[in-house]
């Protein structure tokens, strides 16, 4: 089977009419339905935007590739549609997209469909080939241009062969040689975009490789054991899972697959660079890409906190939020004097949002161990880590006991794996559901309620620390935590700061909320206000699109979205991080000192009446704002003619 097989002219939309990307993908999905190629178009759709919620299949170059392997895919096509005008794809290189090939496959795909579809991927590679489907008028000369494309590709892969049967073994021992694995999560057309980059870039570099591919085909070209020790370095360009253990002690280069398409001879000049890091396995058969493959010790316990993290946030934000809005609908609705200790549950209405607050709070901690523990040792982890977050909370151990009992329990489960590796195979299928978690349970649960007795101790002694503060005390420690969160601007020091708040919320909501809360929300709010400042009172030192982006930096900096000044301050780190960390602390001690309680985790204006003082805390992140925008603005240099950034 060639590619005009599956590449029918009856499936050809020599002119879409679409202007955005949900149009294109409509238009096409009921060509398809139209031409009797697929039986459900809303099951082959929902495939297609599936795919693109994983990433964009608008790869950049005026090129997409939409496509989805399913049930309703009747018969083996490749729909080919061009637009005159260009459409915005989302594609990885940010420009317009011109030639689209949406691949349908249906579930039972033969080898013979699934190489014709490799073929067709790997032919987009070539630059010529592509500028003249743009050319194409009609459906025939789109497909006379694949069979020419196809013969001339078969010729030159024999000629090669025939080549390297005659070649004389190469002496030079200098060449450098690198193992390559690709794959995408339906493995129909990225895997071998991604190979064929490689392969052609390593061959301009003058450098041997070996790509491995997993796609819709299985395993094909296998790395060997040979391959892998004789490998200067690997190089993994993959959006799902892929054997890593196999790489253990080499310097590895783990990136998305559209890197491996679209930024080849970063990624190979990086793996023999000698910076790669080196990847670490857990000795276990297999792997998958999503353990990192960082080098250090700090970037793993990293990677693994923020893991945790992650999946704690929504849980603090849902249910403090919600906790916050039951201390409101009371103070709006009224409550007795001598009634004040039950604000928040005394009305009806605003129990039932305590009520369903405290539900969401008490998973916080459970959910943040379990998931640490689960970024440590996979799945066995998660039970383990769950537990030991709930002997945490039980026994008031606190987010310290809950953090340290996630990392303890995903430490477990990697010991006893080690400990059962020698098992016979016929007990292999029962560890994961029955060793690991009894006996991970059974050590880690001893573990932390041992734990528990100095972790209790230490998350009482901060807590009455915390509330013993007031004046000068609380505005140091407001100070230092707002200026944490300008530091990296959502990196790991401003996400210490801003857990180290979320923590101090469960004990304080009953005082009215936590100064440290509100000291750390004035910090993050601070920066991108300060890009709004400075752009507007020192208009000579940016350029229009970054006063435009001033602007947008008002409404990120009321959301308490940090993040929105990050591209100034990578474009101008030297000048933009000092002056947003001067103008947050200042926020912040002010927060601090007048002592200023937030109910809420997040939220910026939008939870300003769950503030004690919300006009007053307001007036804090203005001055904050105004003077990091002043000295960002004082230290920039004046725009020249050749100067944007």
């Amino acid at each position: 089977m060639n590619i005009n097989d599956l590449l029918i002219k009856d499936a050809m939309i020599m002119d879409l009419q679409a202007t955005t990307k949900r149009e294109a993908i409509d238009e096409m999905v009921q060509k398809m339905a139209d031409v009797g190629r697929i039986s459900d178009s809303q099951t082959y759709k929902d495939g297609i935007l599936a795919r693109e919620a994983q990433t964009s299949t608008g790869l950049g170059d005026g090129i997409a590739m939409p496509h989805a392997k399913n049930a309703a895919v009747k018969e083996a096509t490749v729909l080919f549609a061009k637009s005159k005008q260009g459409i915005d794809y989302e594609a990885l290189d940010g420009q317009p997209t011109y030639l689209f090939f949406m691949i349908a496959a249906p579930e039972g795909a033969n080898d013979t469909h699934l190489q014709a579809l490799a073929a067709l991927s790997r032919l987009l590679i070539d630059p010529d080939f592509v500028a003249k489907l743009k050319e194409a008028k009609t459906p025939d000369e789109v497909q006379t241009l694949f069979q020419n494309a196809e013969d001339q590709k078969a010729a030159e892969e024999k000629a090669e062969q025939a080549a390297q049967a005659v070649a004389q073994p190469q002496s030079d021992t200098n060449s450098k040689f690198i193992v390559a694995v690709t794959a995408c999560p339906t493995g129909i057309a990225h895997t071998y975009m991604a190979e064929d980059s490689l392969k052609k870039k390593a061959k301009e570099m003058g450098i041997e490789i070996k790509v491995e591919t997993n796609g819709s085909e299985g395993i094909k070209n296998k790395l060997t054991a040979e391959d892998i020790a004789r490998a200067d370095a690997v190089i993994v360009a993959a959006d799902k899972k892929v054997e890593m253990n196999r790489f253990n002690g080499k310097q590895l280069v783990n990136r998305p697959v559209s890197d491996g398409i679209r930024k080849t001879e970063e990624l190979i000049q990086l793996a023999l660079s000698g910076k790669a890091p080196t990847f670490h396995g857990d000795g276990s058969a297999s792997d998958s890409t999503d353990d990192s493959a960082d080098g250090t010790i700090l970037s793993r316990i990293y990677k693994d906190l923020m893991n945790g993290i992650s999946h704690m946030l929504p849980f603090v934000i849902g249910g403090g939020i919600a906790i916050a809005l039951s201390f409101m609908i009371d103070q709006f609705m009224g409550v007795p004097q001598d009634a004040l200790d039950q604000l928040g549950n005394y009305n009806q209405l605003a129990s039932s949002f305590n009520q369903i607050g405290n539900a969401a709070f008490s998973f916080m901690l459970p959910v943040l161990a379990g998931f640490i523990a689960s970024s440590i040792a996979d799945r066995p982890g998660l039970i383990v880590g769950f537990a030991a977050g709930a002997l945490a909370l039980s026994g008031n151990a606190g987010f310290l006991g809950a953090l340290v009992g996630g990392f303890m329990a995903g430490y477990v489960i990697v010991f006893l794996k080690k400990i059962f590796k020698g098992l016979p195979k016929s007990l292999e299928g029962i560890k994961t559901i029955l060793f690991y978690p009894v006996f991970g349970l059974l050590i880690t649960g001893m573990l932390m309620l041992l734990l528990n007795i100095p972790m209790k101790f230490i998350n009482v002694s901060l807590n009455d620390f915390l509330g013993s503060l007031d004046g000068t005390n609380a505005a140091l420690l407001g100070a230092l935590l707002a200026g944490m969160m300008a530091v990296d601007l959502g990196g790991p020091i401003n996400k210490a700061a801003y857990v180290f708040g979320t923590a101090t919320l469960a004990t304080t909501v009953a005082d009215g909320g936590s100064v440290v809360m509100a000291s750390v929300m004035a910090g993050g709010m601070v920066p991108p206000l300060a890009i709004f400042v400075a752009t507007r009172l020192f208009k000579n030192k940016f350029s229009k699109e970054q006063q435009d982006a001033g602007l947008t930096n008002i409404v990120m900096g009321l959301s308490f979205v940090t993040e929105g000044s990050i591209p100034f301050a990578a474009a101008d780190p030297l000048r933009a991080i000092p002056s947003f960390v001067v103008g947050s602390a200042f926020a912040g001690a002010l927060v601090g000192g007048f002592g200023i309680k937030l109910l809420a985790p997040h939220g910026g204006i939008f939870v300003v009446f769950l503030l004690s003082h919300p006009v007053l805390y307001l007036v804090f992140i203005a001055v904050g704002a105004i003077i990091s925008g002043i000295i960002f603005g004082l230290l920039r240099k004046p725009l020249t003619h050749s100067t944007t950034a």
